[in-house]
């Protein structure tokens, strides 16, 4: 670690998007049932959280045009001060304002600038603010894949959409600063890289430039040598795009990383099913996940981290880090997550946090959110049987918070997308599967008396180590098969054996404070 620089901090965040599709507005707050469990920020503090990433809602608080109730948010955003935690205030997260306007609408920007300027007025004491989560994101999904309201599929709309976010983000945060002149922007991006075969490099180098232009837009960094400035220029954006760099915005760098970003363009169609075909309207290809294809694999958070921190030179934090996955593999995403910051913070790169996404999971991730299925992903805490109950990932989590470090081998051994099983199709790069280190014997031991071969396929796809009879000999922990669906089985006997109560206190009950 740099010298100058504070220990890593863990931050938290519940999953809070509200979204629209058609003219439904789904809340992931009320769905998780967090809209009426104040008593969740306690769980919160209780984990050793410094702050929280936490949703002010525009759609939620602007009940008509000019009409705000600030009944909820001032409740919640007193309770988590009091438990001394911070907060980033999110305005947006992934919505397209209240029914009256939306992501094209010329009022947009405006709309959340004023409604910026009343919440600040409103909670003076906050000083980190997210106005709108992943704009860049957002604006594809609704303006470019037409999954999101307002349901479009073209390339024009959706820089339209993208500038009229940066312009909210703008503007909301230079009425934020009237009042708290030191307030921060932490601006939140889905990042990963785009990889290709040959005839799709184009294409690849392409979307690798777009993935970077919230910020790039914030920084003033868009000017008429920039790669894509020609590109919106011809759709007559120049003018925009002159003001925007005339008067950036930098930010704090909002690094949300998930094993769906690094993606492969291939113009084998032969190789995949036709769910993954597409193409740009020139050449067909398939757009797949790198993890699946790539050996070696997409080298993953430290190579993200570290290059964001060579392009801008600017404070970096993690701002969601989380895995849909069984219990273990969510804890080793975490702990890569966490040793990479720690890594590259000794080589002078300036992460300030990693921040615990779904703390209370979230609902239709799978699809994108534009069905109510009523899918439910679990997260630090399990909503499974309708009260929140911690996970062996709020062990870890406390684990980082107040030690700086984990003893659980569990999480220091390798995720699946570093074992030779995350390959799903021929390998793109290489001509024999590479594994890594996470394809050594697992260290933690399941032991059974039954070793049914069902359990057996299931602990090998997980990483775990099987061993015969029911006793807890060289540290297994023994398993007894039963009616529970057996994934969910597994995640419940690691939750139990990684996982006690969640202590009420901020420290360790040694009275000592956090080991570094």
């Amino acid at each position: 670690m740099s010298p100058e620089q504070p220990p890593l901090e863990i931050w938290g965040g519940h999953e809070c998007s509200l979204n629209r599709v058609g003219e439904t507005f789904r809340d992931q707050t009320v769905l998780s049932g967090h809209e009426d469990r104040e008593e969740d920020l306690d769980r919160f503090a209780a984990l050793g959280l410094r702050a929280l990433r936490y949703p002010l809602l525009w759609e939620r608080t602007e009940t008509s045009p000019g009409v705000l109730d600030w009944t909820w948010a001032d409740r919640r955003l007193g309770r988590i001060r009091a438990l001394g935690m911070g907060v980033t205030a999110g305005l947006v997260h992934h919505g397209s304002g209240p029914a009256w306007t939306g992501l094209l609408d010329p009022g947009f920007a405006p709309g959340l600038a004023r409604f910026a300027g009343a919440a600040a007025r409103r909670y003076p004491w906050i000083r980190d603010w997210t106005p709108v989560n992943e704009p860049l994101t957002t604006a594809r999904f609704s303006a470019l894949y037409g999954l999101w309201h307002p349901h479009l599929r073209d390339e024009r709309s959706f820089w339209l959409a993208l500038l009229n976010q940066v312009d909210a983000v703008r503007g909301a945060m230079r009425e934020i600063r009237r009042i708290i002149p030191e307030a921060r922007l932490i601006q939140t991006e889905d990042f990963g890289r785009t990889y290709a075969t040959p005839p799709c490099q184009e294409q690849a180098d392409h979307e690798n430039r777009r993935r970077l232009m919230t910020w790039d837009l914030l920084c003033g960094r868009v000017t008429p040598d920039h790669d894509l400035y020609s590109h919106l220029a011809r759709m007559g954006f120049a003018a925009r795009l002159d003001a925007v760099s005339a008067d950036p915005c930098p930010p704090v760098i909002g690094l949300n990383h998930y094993l769906t970003s690094d993606r492969l363009l291939d113009h084998r169609l032969d190789r995949y099913p036709a769910a993954l075909h597409g193409g740009n309207g020139r050449l067909a290809y398939a757009d797949v996940e790198a993890v699946r294809v790539l050996d070696p694999p997409p080298p993953g958070w430290k190579a993200h981290m570290q290059a964001l921190w060579d392009r801008y030179r600017i404070p970096l934090i993690v701002t969601e880090c989380h895995l849909g996955c069984t219990r273990e593999e969510q804890l080793r995403w975490l702990h890569e997550c966490w040793a990479a910051a720690l890594e590259v913070r000794r080589s002078g790169v300036k992460v300030e946090a990693v921040t615990v996404w779904n703390l209370l999971g979230s609902f239709d991730w799978d699809s994108l959110l534009t069905r109510a299925d009523g899918r439910y992903e679990t997260g630090v805490f399990d909503l499974s049987e309708g009260a929140p109950r911690a996970t062996a990932l709020a062990a870890l989590v406390r684990d980082l918070a107040l030690d700086g470090d984990t003893g659980m081998a569990l999480a220091t051994e390798t995720g699946w997308w570093r074992r030779a099983q995350r390959l799903l199709y021929t390998p793109a790069a290489s001509t024999r599967p590479s594994g890594g280190p996470g394809d050594a014997a697992p260290a933690q031991a399941i032991s059974c008396i039954d070793l049914d071969p069902e359990l057996m396929a299931e602990c090998e796809r997980r990483g775990l180590r099987l061993a015969a009879g029911g006793d807890a000999g060289n540290g297994a922990w023994p398993f007894t098969v039963s009616e529970t669906p057996l994934r969910r089985a597994l995640d419940l006997l690691i939750d139990r054996r990684l996982c006690g109560p969640v202590p009420s206190t901020r420290h360790r009950d040694t009275g000592g404070g956090r080991r570094l």
